[in-house]
Formats: structure tokens, C-alpha cells, sequence
């Protein structure tokens, strides 16, 4: 039987060693060492976990005197999680990046169960709090009573420091930093490891012989589970307000004219993708702006009253100064309204740099509502 270790980590590789050495002490043995992580986890673990044949793991193996092809881990072994344009991720830090890594964690998990001559040791000790919970999805899916779901407790003061991996067989002293961050030293003899092991309710009995012959997406194995609705950001001309997660904002004219040309020309873009994310198509520079359609635009929200009755030095003739002022009072009321997390897909955004700047808005337009 072949045992795999199957882990997450962030930006503390030294979860791995820790966990890894837990399970020996444990007297579990490890066959294969596979890793999902971040572009910048991946880089960490390069660099501190393998180098080049000198990192942390390599030392691990010499100083317990472990023969060194006995467990296989190399750079082929870390899998990275890519987004929709095939680029690698560098943090978890929205919804469509965290099902990306959900899918990973799904696709690994289907694979290495699907041999019923491996046992899978699920790791979470490592990585955001959405990255452990996504691995434990994935084993609760797919695991078989042969496989487990394992965490390790490290003492506190050792936990995370960027000098310790593992508990050395010669004991040496490591800076450490006490609550207030003063450093002091302490002989790593006192580290102690915990290895834990999690029940978990498998869930693979209860999934179809079509569902089990290859990796599935979240959506098809969760259809039975909850899940929230993307919240849609609705631009009510008539009534002059944009609404979004049940909180409304009424706008002025001027302010809803200018942010309802940015909301067309983004539903109006041709590109094909099925996200927004990393597109910037719509995005147009200031001298790209039609005041005309603008002025139509206002003309809706105004009613009858005649375009050229307008005044021409404002909304329906803009100039970069009052664009600038009118962009800035939109945000504003934007962020007050809705909160600066929310506002930094619902506001205008600036990207770019001068006199090359372009402005848009980042909500995907598929999550956008139009009311005429």
C-alpha cells in the first residue's frame, strides 16, 4: 500500500516538515509527498522546502538519516492552482478563485483515491482558512476508510517561525519573539508536534458510478449543498438608484448618467469570456468618453426637458476636471453606501498610468441588471 501525503500550505512550507515528521513519529510511513498551493506558496517551497537539493525537506531526510529517493518529492510533485486564462493564481482572495482551488482540490483528491492500492493522508495544517476547508471537502467527497484527514499543533511559540521546520535530532537554539515581539532564544528540544486526527463523514458512497470515473466540477457533486447566489448590482434608471446585496443608493442625475455610460459600455462589450476577472476591454480613456451618449443617458433620467437646454459645462460637456470631481463624489457615495469591500468592484476604477489612464468598472457584467 502506498501512503500519500496530499497537502495545502500558504506561505509557511514549514507545515510540510512538521506534518511530515509528526506522521513518522507516529510510525506512518510517507510514499509520495503532493502539494497544492499559490504562486507564492510555490515559490516558498522552491526556495526554503527543496532549493536545490539543500532545502529544509533534503535536511529533514539526512538528519533522521532517511534514505533520500525513499519518499518521492520534487518540483513536479507542487500543483499550482491557475486561473481561467491559465495563470497562476497568487493568493485566494476572491469567490472565483477560491472554487478554482476547490476544483484542485477535487481533482487531486479524485486521483489519488481512484488507486485502491494507496492510502491518502489529507493534510490541512497549512494555507488560508478556505484552503482547509476546501481539502476537507475534497476528502469528504472521495475518501475511503483507508485514507485520513490530519492536522498538526505545534507549540505556540514555535508555530509559523521562519527558522524552525522540524524538531532537529541535535537540539539548537532558535530566535524567538514573545507577544510584545522582543526576540529570545529557545532550544528547539522544547518544540512539541501533534499529529490529529480528524473524523470526517465520507460522502463517496452516497456519489454514482458516473460521478466517480473522472474528476468532477464543484458544481455537479454540490447541486444537493447550499449555496449563496452571486449578489447582482441593479442600476434603476427611472427610480435613479443602484441597489446591491438589499442596501439602495439614490444617485443624483449627473452622478447616475456618468455611472450608468461606464455600466453600458461594460454589457456592451464583445469579448467572450466567462468571467470579468482580469479583463480590462471595457475600460476606455477619457477622450474615448461620448458625451453624447452620456447626454442620452441623462436625457432618460430627466424625462422630457431638451438636451440643448442643458448646461454645457457639466454633465453632458465634461472636461477631465470635472469628470475627475464627479468620479471621486461617485466612489465616495459608492464606498459609504456599500462599504470599501464591495466598492472596489461597484466604484469607478482607474487603471493605468498618465496620460495612458483608462476607467471602468470591475463587477462582472454578467451579474449586472439594467432597469430602463
Amino acid at each position: 500500500m502506498k501512503n500519500i501525503l496530499l497537502a495545502v500550505t500558504g506561505l509557511t512550507p514549514q507545515v510540510i516538515t512538521e506534518t511530515l515528521y509528526a506522521l513518522h513519529q507516529n510510525r506512518q510511513r510517507v510514499d509520495e509527498i503532493h502539494i497544492i498551493t499559490t504562486r507564492t506558496g510555490k515559490e516558498a517551497i522552491y526556495s526554503r522546502l527543496l532549493g536545490s537539493g539543500n532545502g529544509y525537506f533534503h535536511k529533514y531526510l539526512q538528519d533522521y538519516k532517511i534514505k533520500k529517493n525513499s519518499i518521492l518529492f520534487d518540483h513536479s510533485n507542487v500543483h499550482v492552482v491557475y486561473d481561467e486564462n491559465n495563470n497562476e493564481i497568487k493568493d485566494i482572495s476572491n469567490a472565483n478563485e477560491n472554487e478554482r482551488l476547490l476544483s484542485k482540490c477535487l481533482e487531486l483528491a479524485w486521483e489519488f483515491t481512484s488507486d485502491r492500492n494507496t492510502s491518502v493522508f489529507f493534510s490541512v495544517a497549512g494555507g488560508r482558512k478556505t484552503m482547509t476547508s476546501c481539502l476537507t471537502l475534497a476528502a469528504q467527497f472521495y475518501g475511503r476508510p483507508q485514507d485520513r484527514l490530519y492536522h498538526v499543533l505545534v507549540s505556540p511559540e514555535f508555530e509559523n517561525n521562519r527558522d524552525f521546520f522540524y524538531p532537529p535530532v541535535t537540539s539548537r537554539k532558535i530566535e524567538l519573539f514573545d507577544h510584545k515581539g522582543q526576540p529570545y532564544y529557545k532550544e528547539t528540544k522544547f518544540a512539541e508536534i501533534t499529529l490529529v486526527n480528524i473524523p470526517f463523514v465520507s460522502l463517496r458512497r452516497h456519489l454514482s458510478e458516473n460521478q466517480l470515473n473522472s474528476p468532477k466540477e464543484p458544481g455537479t457533486l454540490m447541486l444537493s449543498l447550499v449555496k449563496d447566489e452571486p449578489s447582482k448590482l441593479i442600476i434603476n434608471l427611472p427610480d435613479r438608484k443602484i441597489s446591491y446585496k438589499t442596501i439602495e443608493l439614490d444617485m443624483m442625475p449627473a452622478h447616475m448618467a456618468l455611472y450608468a455610460f461606464f455600466i453600458t459600455h461594460k454589457q456592451n462589450c464583445k469579448e467572450n469570456h466567462t468571467t470579468c476577472k482580469n479583463c480590462r476591454k471595457c475600460f476606455v480613456e477619457f477622450a474615448q468618453m461620448n458625451n453624447n451618449d452620456i447626454a442620452e443617458i441623462y436625457k432618460k433620467i430627466c424625462g422630457t426637458r431638451p438636451v440643448d437646454e442643458m448646461s454645457d459645462s457639466g454633465i453632458t460637456s465634461l472636461s477631465a476636471e470635472n469628470f475627475r470631481s464627479l468620479k471621486s463624489r461617485i466612489n465616495k457615495k459608492i464606498a459609504q453606501a456599500f462599504g470599501h469591500l464591495a466598492a472596489k468592484k461597484l466604484e469607478i476604477t482607474a487603471t493605468g498610468t498618465r496620460p495612458d489612464t483608462k476607467y471602468g468598472i470591475l463587477m462582472d457584467k454578467k451579474h449586472i441588471q439594467m432597469v430602463i
